[in-house]
């Protein structure tokens, strides 16, 4: 079975040393989590949930997977145990307004705990993870009325939520989605229509789900801008708030997958279900947005948590498998052969592991601070939280998933025929973090959106701050003579980046598919860069601010590692890029 052990002091350098969250807590109103010993406790207690609770039936959970019964689903063995002691526990209501029964705590530790509930056990976290989206949702848009008949319950985790959007007909093409939503006398609607990939669809962990659905009112306008959204629950509710009567919201059964085979991925049919419409008609996707971005972050999480404890698995492995002797000789001269992490090609593996996993966690912590400012800030400070956020969110979402994807097949290629085999787990974890690649909408998807969206369509606006910001930090980092290359690397991209993108903006002028030739690859461009900068940081801070010595030597190690070997990966992208979209393009269909 597969070790994970939270990387506790990692976490703890990041949120004391590097993004000083006492600080950041005090400035926007979090009085109480600004205490660092009840940051470290939540750490610990998270910690230790995840290690002692859901690892030990997350293989379990992989192998038994869910049952399917006539439209009912049973979660794999433990599976709801683990969550009551999650409820008793406290933890779903963390980041949750304190009105309607949640703790108040800042959204950035509640994205602590949710690296280590993806790290010990992704396909179970799976459960709560999309009920966070469905209260931010509500609490955004919802009616005060149904803030307080769904709040409560779903905060506490007596209920879980789901997020319905895709139909057999359309995944990310929301314009022609069909589910049909007929007004009643009483206000309610009638939902009726198929929703296909719901995470968390149907299960027995508790006694009521509420669907966030997607559908179209019978005016309303073609495409996007004619969808609505609705609160559906499995079961109406009383009078007194209760579960009540079964609604039509049926389960025609759950998809058998590749990987995260514990998570009951459903088929939903709404036959005249009874639905009640959020906020405005035909405003849905601009409401269910809210939802989808917390989920993109999310879903980038778990990319980088499944990295981390492949990493973990792998480091293990490779320090304790005998093969072979160093080509300089031996290394453990009483043994039968060395340790295999005397080979360059196996530190090669080991390293990329371990520069995107604390890389990519640390972007993911700075992120979650960009959403508490934006939660608490007002004014400028606000907007300027919104903007990066809305910069960052596809680049997590994606590069973080496809570093997962290549990081746990690393993982599996340092373990050789072990890592192949499930008693070992590595390959559990690849088939695993492949979906984060696809949901929440595909990388591609992501891609399109930054260029397009928040580059192209923001004029630069948002990229020129961001640049500003880096170069700045440059200047600083420079003053430390074992980080000036590095800093004067990061500083020559730089305009790099810049010229490349005025490059793509000039030839889109003329031909728009050149967006969609260059998305890919200049998401990618971006995402280096980008860790690259938070790698000078996190080196910088261990050198200047921790007291730790060995772990100031390993943030500059893997620095040096990750601008010597990793970065050097956008010229590939630049390449292509500049290639542009005929050598794509031109081929005609029938030549594939």
């Amino acid at each position: 079975m597969p070790e994970y052990k939270a990387p506790i002091e990692d976490i703890q350098f990041l949120l004391h040393k590097w993004l000083k969250v006492s600080d950041h807590y005090k400035k926007y109103g979090y009085d109480e989590a600004a205490d660092p010993e009840l940051i470290d406790a939540i750490i610990t207690e998270g910690a230790k949930f995840s290690e002692e609770v859901l690892l030990p039936i997350n293989q379990k959970g992989d192998e038994q997977g869910c049952q399917f019964d006539n439209g009912t689903v049973t979660t794999p063995e433990g599976f709801k145990e683990a969550y009551q002691q999650y409820c008793a526990n406290g933890w779903p209501s963390v980041s949750s307004d304190p009105q309607y029964g949640g703790q108040g705590l800042p959204y950035s530790i509640s994205v602590v705990l949710a690296e280590m509930i993806s790290s010990a056990n992704m396909a179970w976290g799976m459960y709560p993870g999309l009920s966070q989206g469905v209260i931010e949702a509500l609490h955004a848009h919802g009616s005060d009325e149904q803030k307080e008949k769904y709040l409560p319950a779903l905060i506490s985790g007596e209920w879980t939520g789901t997020m319905c959007l895709t139909e057999p007909h359309c995944g990310s093409d929301l314009g022609i989605l069909k589910t049909k939503a007929e007004p009643n006398d009483d206000g309610s609607y009638n939902i009726t229509g198929t929703k296909i990939f719901i995470s968390a669809g149907e299960h027995d962990m508790t006694n009521n789900i509420v669907h966030l659905t997607l559908a179209r009112l019978p005016d309303a306008p073609e495409g996007t801008k004619g969808i609505s959204l609705f609160i559906v629950p499995k079961f109406t509710l009383t009078d007194d708030g209760q579960p009540g009567e079964r609604n039509p919201v049926t389960c025609g059964s759950i998809e058998h997958k590749m990987g995260i085979k514990a998570s009951a991925t459903a088929v939903l049919n709404f036959d005249s279900a009874k639905g009640y419409l959020i906020g405005e008609a035909n405003q849905g996707l601009r409401y269910m947005f809210t939802m989808m971005n917390a989920a993109r972050l999310a879903t980038g999480q778990q990319g980088q948590a499944l990295n981390s404890v492949s990493y973990q698995n792998a480091l293990a492995y490779a320090k304790d498998r005998l093969q072979m002797r160093a080509l300089s000789g031996p290394k453990a001269p009483e043994k039968s052969a060395d340790p295999i992490i005397v080979h360059p090609d196996v530190r090669r593996m080991l390293l990329t592991q371990k520069a995107f996993a604390e890389g990519n966690r640390a972007l993911a912590y700075y992120v979650a601070t960009l959403v508490d400012t934006e939660l608490r800030a007002e004014g400028e400070r606000k907007e300027k939280a919104h903007k990066e956020l809305s910069f960052l969110t596809p680049i997590c979402k994606s590069f973080m998933t496809e570093a997962g994807h290549e990081t746990t097949n690393i993982g599996m290629q340092i373990l050789g025929g072990h890592g192949y085999i499930g008693e070992w787990g590595l390959e559990q974890f690849a088939r695993d973090v492949r979906i984060t690649q696809i949901y929440e909408g595909t990388n591609g998807i992501q891609a399109l959106d930054l260029l397009g969206r928040k580059i192209l369509m923001d004029k630069f606006k948002t990229l020129r701050r961001i640049q500003k910001k880096i170069k700045y930090f440059c200047k600083d980092a420079s003053s430390d003579k074992a980080l000036k290359p590095f800093a004067s690397d990061l500083k020559k991209l730089l305009s790099k980046w810049f010229m490349l993108t005025l490059t793509v903006a000039r030839k889109a002028g003329k031909n728009r598919e050149e967006v969609g030739a260059a998305a890919h690859d200049y998401l990618m461009y971006s995402g280096y860069i980008y860790l690259g900068f938070i790698w000078l940081q996190l080196a910088y801070t261990a050198r200047k601010d921790s007291d730790n010595k060995e772990l100031a030597e390993s943030k500059l190690a893997t620095c040096r590692f990750y601008f010597e070997r990793i970065l050097p990966r956008v010229k590939m992208h630049a390449a292509n890029i500049k290639s542009g979209a005929d050598n794509l393009m031109d081929i005609p269909d029938n030549q594939f």
